[in-house]
């Protein structure tokens, strides 16, 4: 099953986050995947992202960091993506800042198909130029389809 496929769509795909640092990037994630309606509460998110991101940076190096949780009530995994111009510090371990997000939300009850995703964006993240292209990539559409062929 491939990663871009069911759990994320275009409205997922956030080409322009308006941050400044960490924090702000969590915060603007959760709020927009709220407006989605797909999670109902943003300040609820927000604080269960922030939480996971205390006990060590979700950073992963190569300027992508995967911030994820797992949620109750929620049905479905989730997976939306954020890139942020200019990257943010967000204490990546290879210490370059981060640009690229992928936002990982997971019911509770599914933390084999929680770790399925997260180990899935690793690898893609490790391919070659992959993150490259992604980045030369500004509209919500062409991210999506570029995201949808090679994850």
């Amino acid at each position: 099953m491939p990663v871009a496929g069911p759990i994320t769509r275009p409205e997922l795909i956030f080409a322009d986050l308006p941050v400044a640092d960490s924090r702000g990037v969590l915060r603007e994630l959760a709020e927009r995947v709220a407006a989605t309606g797909l999670v109902k509460d943003a300040g609820a998110l927000y604080r269960a992202l922030l939480e996971r991101e205390q006990l060590g940076s979700t950073g992963i190096g190569q300027g992508v960091a995967i911030p994820h949780c797992k949620l109750k009530g929620l049905e479905q995994g989730i997976l939306a993506v954020g890139i942020a111009r200019p990257p943010v510090d967000f204490d990546a371990p290879d210490g370059k800042p981060v640009a690229v997000f992928f936002l990982v939300l997971s019911p509770d009850d599914s933390p084999a198909e929680h770790l399925q995703t997260l180990a899935r964006i690793s690898r893609w993240v490790r391919a070659d130029r992959h993150v490259e292209t992604l980045l030369r990539l500004e509209d919500r559409g062409a991210i999506y389809d570029f995201l949808k062929e090679s994850v």
